[in-house]
Order: C-alpha cells, then sequence, then structure tokens
C-alpha cells in the first residue's frame, strides 16, 4: 500500500517499537494530524475477552467531558408528551410510526444516535435489521432506551459515545478531534479507559486490556502502554 508525503513524515516521528504514556501518544497523534481537515483521534483497545461469550461481552455508554466535537444529529421514537420532550431537548427527527415506515420503505437514516422511549419498543424492533448493522439500535445497556428521552438527547449532543466489542475483540472509539490539543483529549480518553476497565466482566481472566492504539484519521497509529492505564 502506497502512502502520502505527509503519512510518511508522520511515521517517521513514531518509534513502532515503544509503547508511550498516554499523554505523549496523544501528543503524537495531534503531531501526525496533517490533512486539510481536523482529524478525529481515535482509540482502539484490544480486551482479553471472548466476545462469543454472553458472560465476557463488554458494552456500555459515556459521556467525554470535552464531546467528540461532531454535530450529531438525534432520532428519536416517541410520542406525546416524550415526543415534545426530545423535540424541546434538540432531537432533529421525532417520530413513532410514521419515522419507522420511513425507515423501512425510503431506507431514511440521516441520523448519528437513535433514541426510543421504552413503549416504541415494540415498533422499533421491527429496525433490527437495518439499524443493527449500522450500530444505531436503541439500547438499554447504552442508555438509548429510556423513559427520560429528553436527557439521552441532551447527553448525546453533549458527547455521549457507545463503546462495544466488535468480533475482534476490539473496541472502536472517537474522542474528539486533534483541535481540541492533549490536554482535553486525555481527559477524553481517560474517562473511556476508565468506562471499559470498570466493565470488565468476571469472567475476564489473565491480563484484560492487551494493547492500546491512538490514531488520527489519516495518522499512523500509536501503541499506549497498557500498564499505564490500569494494575493488572
Amino acid at each position: 500500500m502506497k502512502h502520502g508525503k505527509k503519512y510518511v513524515d508522520g511515521v517517521k516521528l513514531v518509534d513502532k517499537a515503544n509503547l508511550y504514556d498516554p499523554s505523549e501518544a496523544l501528543d503524537l497523534a495531534i503531531k501526525t494530524a496533517t490533512a486539510k481537515f481536523d482529524e478525529t483521534v481515535e482509540v482502539h483497545v484490544r480486551l482479553g475477552v471472548d466476545s462469543r461469550h454472553a458472560d465476557q461481552q463488554v458494552r456500555g455508554a459515556v459521556v467525554l467531558p470535552n464531546g467528540t466535537g461532531k454535530k450529531v444529529r438525534v432520532a428519536v421514537f416517541a410520542k406525546g408528551p416524550d415526543a415534545d420532550a426530545a423535540t424541546a431537548a434538540g432531537a432533529e427527527i421525532v417520530g413513532a410510526e410514521d419515522l419507522v415506515a420511513k425507515i423501512q420503505g425510503e431506507g431514511f437514516l440521516d441520523f448519528d444516535v437513535a433514541i426510543a422511549a421504552p413503549n416504541m419498543m415494540g415498533l422499533v424492533g421491527r429496525l433490527g435489521k437495518v439499524l443493527g448493522p449500522r450500530g444505531l439500535m436503541p439500547s438499554p445497556k447504552a442508555g438509548t432506551v429510556t423513559p427520560d428521552v429528553a436527557k439521552a438527547v441532551t447527553e448525546a449532543k453533549a458527547g455521549k459515545i457507545e463503546y462495544r466489542l466488535d468480533k475482534t475483540n476490539i473496541i472502536h472509539c472517537p474522542i474528539g478531534k486533534a483541535s481540541f490539543g492533549t490536554e482535553k483529549l486525555s481527559e477524553n480518553f481517560n474517562t473511556l479507559l476508565d468506562a471499559i476497565i470498570k466493565a470488565k466482566p468476571a469472567a475476564s481472566k489473565g491480563q484484560y486490556i492487551r494493547s492500546c492504539v491512538v490514531a488520527s484519521t489519516m495518522g499512523p497509529g500509536i501503541k499506549v502502554n497498557p500498564l499505564k492505564l490500569v494494575a493488572e
């Protein structure tokens, strides 16, 4: 694979054999974010669990103290007072049967987060095959199925992100923009890692955090020393 000059120059700043302290790694991620747009900084954490087993799932949601830097479009499945509360909280799309029909019939998916009142899940369940693969299906574990839809909308707008294992036992999450600077990114990074560590399943044995890498959208991966994240 051929990389551009900026990527190659960025790679020269990173010692691939080194495990960096989190703040050093984030500082390097910022320095290697040289694209013409404000790159997103992402965290990739490999865990010592087996996602094939129900008792070793790691999933949850956390509000990043400095947000993600991304404008979040929120869709809410709700009726009556819940719908009014969601609209007042800033949700861009609010509906019930009409919204389900629009997603099913027109393939409408112009939103980043979906939230549902509990009494809507009978309807929303029909959308599992559409929303599920895109990570948009409302879930009680992620706090997106809730009687307090207004609070959920406010949190989503403030930078609430969901973390979950993929099939290779890795969690991938954005923690902000390169323009945030090291201090704000470090606060977001620590908040996310604390949440992942607290979500450690009882069935997990041995080293929980196997590896951690940070990278900007177009930059190289930078390895973080997992021992600096948690005492195993």
